[in-house]
């Protein structure tokens, strides 16, 4: 027999596990490594300056925030160094480092500390500080330079060093396949944001989220599925339905926003069938806004379209409690 005298009956909740914020934020810190190691590969050591500039800026804004309204620093979570990674691989290896600085304010401060801190934000930081710059600094936002130039670490970009050839997006906005070929946009060597071209290192990066169980493959796999099925059903021009849809696939920053932010954890949805119905969302604005849209890419605005629409995926896709039916058929009665 049990002695229940010494059971101790304690609040809820009572499952404990071993993750937490900080780990859950350090397993995608690694998972982006493959992607940042292509492309200080690909567009040289300037690509790392700019990340850790950007890192080091969303850890500045998030204590001194802190300091300030006088709340306990939070930068020990590491979801602002996610955050801040995730901000400089959205933008062109050209941009210059005080740009990223404010759009790292802005991602931080507004976006993300305003709301009340993490969890509480209604959409990605990092897509919020990317809209902000492009707003503000289209010109700086859409500078591409070619696969392993000779840059300056932090110094202005020089124009001769811009590509002068259509970026991938930019041929097949115009209904054109990219001169690229599909293994040249699957290993990342083309121009782009810094850590967008890779398809294979965002993947390495996915299977690790998956692994870890960090992720789940619901909104990836309906987003990118989504799009590939409406490339290859309407394409653009007389070409090959297949390599017109594994262009689209490839191209842009459709497996960056996939993998690592449509799937966050603030501003997604719950449920499995809320997450399915989100990546299709994102899929279907994605391919909208690049055929359509007046710029060649629609990852960014689609996932924040979808963001501020969570709320209602989640009330729509909330499971209902066991009897609630037949409670309201009571009532009813």
């Amino acid at each position: 027999m049990y002695d229940l005298s010494k059971v101790v009956v304690t609040s809820s909740p009572h499952i404990k596990a071993d993750d937490d914020t900080r780990s859950l934020m350090l397993d995608v810190l690694v998972a982006l490594l493959p992607a940042l190691c292509v492309a200080v590969y690909t567009f040289g050591p300037r690509a790392l300056v700019l990340t850790v500039i950007t890192m080091v800026a969303c850890a500045v804004f998030e204590t001194i925030y802190n300091k300030i309204i006088g709340h306990p620093n939070t930068i020990g979570d590491l979801s602002c160094f996610v955050t801040g990674m995730l901000i400089a691989f959205n933008v062109p290896v050209s941009a210059p480092w005080w740009m990223l600085v404010f759009g790292a304010l802005f991602g931080i401060i507004i976006v993300k500390m305003l709301f009340g801190g993490l969890g509480k934000n209604f959409m990605n930081p990092a897509l919020g500080a990317r809209a902000f710059m492009m707003a503000s600094w289209v010109g700086l936002m859409t500078t591409w330079t070619q696969p392993h130039a000779s840059l300056p670490l932090i110094g202005t970009v020089n124009v001769t060093d811009a590509i002068s050839t259509a970026t991938p997006l930019a041929s097949l906005k115009a209904g054109a396949l990219p001169e690229a070929s599909l293994l040249e946009l699957f290993l990342g060597q083309t121009g782009g944001v810094i850590c967008e071209t890779s398809a294979l290192a965002l993947i390495a990066g996915g299977v690790y989220l998956l692994w870890r169980k960090v992720i789940t493959i619901n909104i990836p796999a309906a987003y990118i599925l989504t799009v590939a099925v409406l490339t290859f059903l309407f394409p653009m021009g007389d070409v090959s339905r297949v390599q017109w849809m594994l262009s689209q696939v490839l191209s842009g920053g459709l497996m960056l926003g996939a993998i690592f932010m449509a799937t966050d954890y603030v501003t997604s949805p719950v449920t499995p069938k809320g997450q399915i119905i989100f990546g299709i969302g994102c899929g279907l604005l994605t391919v909208f806004i690049r055929y359509f849209g007046g710029l060649p890419e629609g990852v960014s605005y689609s996932i924040l379209i979808m963001n501020t629409l969570v709320w209602a995926i989640d009330k729509a896709t909330h499971p209902r409690k066991f009897g609630y039916a037949l409670d309201k058929k009571k009532e009813a009665q």
